[in-house]
């Protein structure tokens, strides 16, 4: 699931779990860069953190595809 999120987040989409408020997406300007970091917001904070890790996390915690309460659908 870990590449496969991560392809998922390079392409825009954004997941997360609407119930505890825990969502993870790649923002627009990182798209293309070496080492892109992802955004993890969660107990009411934001967080950068590298796409592997990103990945990584959508698998263990088990997020899924939805839409993110300002963003929308996707993040770019």
């Amino acid at each position: 699931m870990s590449q496969i999120a991560q392809k998922h987040l390079l392409a825009g989409f954004i997941f997360g779990d609407k119930e505890n408020n825990e969502y993870i997406y790649l923002p627009g300007g990182e798209v293309g860069t070496e080492h892109p970091l992802c955004v993890y917001e969660h107990d009411g904070s934001r967080e950068d953190i590298p796409l592997e890790e990103a990945g990584y996390l959508v698998g263990h915690l088990t997020l899924k595809p939805c839409s993110h309460p300002v963003l929308g659908k996707k993040s770019f």
